[in-house]
């Protein structure tokens, strides 16, 4: 799998994330220091909100393949300048936390994103799992095959037809 750096402002949800995409109980965790897992580097958001700190961001991307700028759907202005992205000799994508709060607007982040220079964007909401799949999939190498693929597979050759849609591929409670 291609590795991933969350960047984004204190409580944007990158920790959350990195949570919910390594299938691990949803727990507060203020990230002290930059933390690095099998595919996820997770970032402090002090780092992006100081522009002391806000060079290391740069050192740590160096140990990534995918850079995402994450925004909070609740967030009630960008962190992000325009055209930002330009800026990284790596491929950024965006991705919008909490799509499912109340209070957020999902849209008005993404358009931020997008004109901070994203081309793609991933809509997430880490309590729902919505979009989680979506990113794992975007990182996956061409030569990995995926678990709920796996089951897929399983499940088409049981003779249960395609499985295209969510409905007919829920198994066991798990949506593949």
């Amino acid at each position: 799998m291609r590795k991933i750096i969350f960047i984004g402002r204190s409580e944007s949800g990158k920790t959350t994330l990195t949570q919910a995409m390594k299938g691990k109980k949803l727990t507060y965790h203020k990230t002290q220091y930059i933390n690095h897992y099998d595919v996820i580097i997770d970032t402090p958001g002090e780092y992006a909100e100081t522009k002391e700190l806000a060079g290391s961001l740069a050192v740590y991307s160096a140990e990534a393949d995918v850079v995402g700028l994450l925004m909070s759907s609740t967030e009630p202005f960008s962190l992000y300048p325009p055209n930002v992205t330009s800026c990284a000799n790596r491929e950024v994508v965006g991705i919008v936390t909490k799509c499912d709060h109340w209070a957020g607007d999902p849209e008005q982040a993404a358009e931020w994103l997008r004109l901070a220079g994203c081309k793609k964007i991933f809509m997430t909401s880490s309590f729902t799992g919505e979009g989680i799949t979506d990113i794992i999939s975007y990182l996956k190498e061409e030569h990995e095959v995926l678990p709920w693929e796996t089951v897929k597979a399983q499940y088409d050759k049981l003779g249960y037809g395609e499985g295209n849609n969510d409905d007919q591929m829920n198994i066991n409670g798990v949506v593949v």
